[in-house]
């Protein structure tokens, strides 16, 4: 007889359940995640410091829905300092000695930030950076994003540069694949990235079989 197939562990069966907790918080708007979305913005709006909710979060916004654990935020490097200053040791400490990263930790969530003239995924120079956000920043009532053309722009450079970004260049094409993004909006992205956006909608054109 065939051996028997060893069992799965505990640990691993309570994972299952409580990565799919977390999923149903998260999709119902009561994540940890999303309580320390609200504090951070609030903050950033009352301190008057310019910012733009990107990654994962900023996904969702624009209709293609993923599960994030983080907060990604774009600033600027004297917004950073500004919010270190006032909040830092008070509800906030670094994510790691030296880095710009922060953790909310009342609500026990990282926050990643990138900062204005930084350039996306490998880090070395191209002709597409990170933004200023209070100048491209689009505000709502609740809080600001980058335009969808400005954030795409930023995922394809990182892909393009980084072969560990590859996750950027899937997130493209799902939004293009959601959305039915018109070809054209190529025209409206950084020539760098032009091609590689085209590349994608065409592949977004592929009708997925059952």
């Amino acid at each position: 007889m065939p051996a028997a197939a060893p069992g799965l562990s505990r640990e691993l069966e309570d994972r299952v359940y409580a990565g799919a907790e977390e999923a149903t918080r998260f999709f119902m708007g009561d994540s940890d995640v999303q309580h320390a979305l609200e504090k951070i913005v609030r903050l950033l709006e009352a301190d008057e410091i310019p910012y733009a909710v990107i990654g994962a979060l900023a996904l969702n916004a624009y209709g293609y829905r993923r599960l994030t654990v983080d907060i990604d935020l774009l600033l600027t490097r004297e917004g950073l300092e500004e919010f270190k200053r006032k909040h830092l040791g008070l509800g906030y400490v670094h994510k790691s000695p030296g880095s710009k990263g922060l953790r909310d930790t009342e609500n026990k969530v990282a926050i990643d930030v990138l900062l204005t003239g930084e350039y996306p995924g490998d880090g070395r120079p191209k002709p597409v950076v990170f933004p200023d956000p209070a100048e491209v920043a689009v505000r709502g009532e609740r809080l600001a994003l980058l335009p969808l053309s400005r954030f795409l722009e930023l995922k394809l450079a990182s892909g393009i540069s980084a072969p560990h970004r590859l996750r950027d260049l899937a997130d493209v094409l799902e939004v293009i694949r959601i959305l039915q993004l018109p070809e054209g909006l190529a025209e409206e992205l950084n020539p760098y990235v032009q091609e590689k956006y085209r590349e994608l909608w065409q592949a977004a054109q592929v009708q997925e079989t059952e």
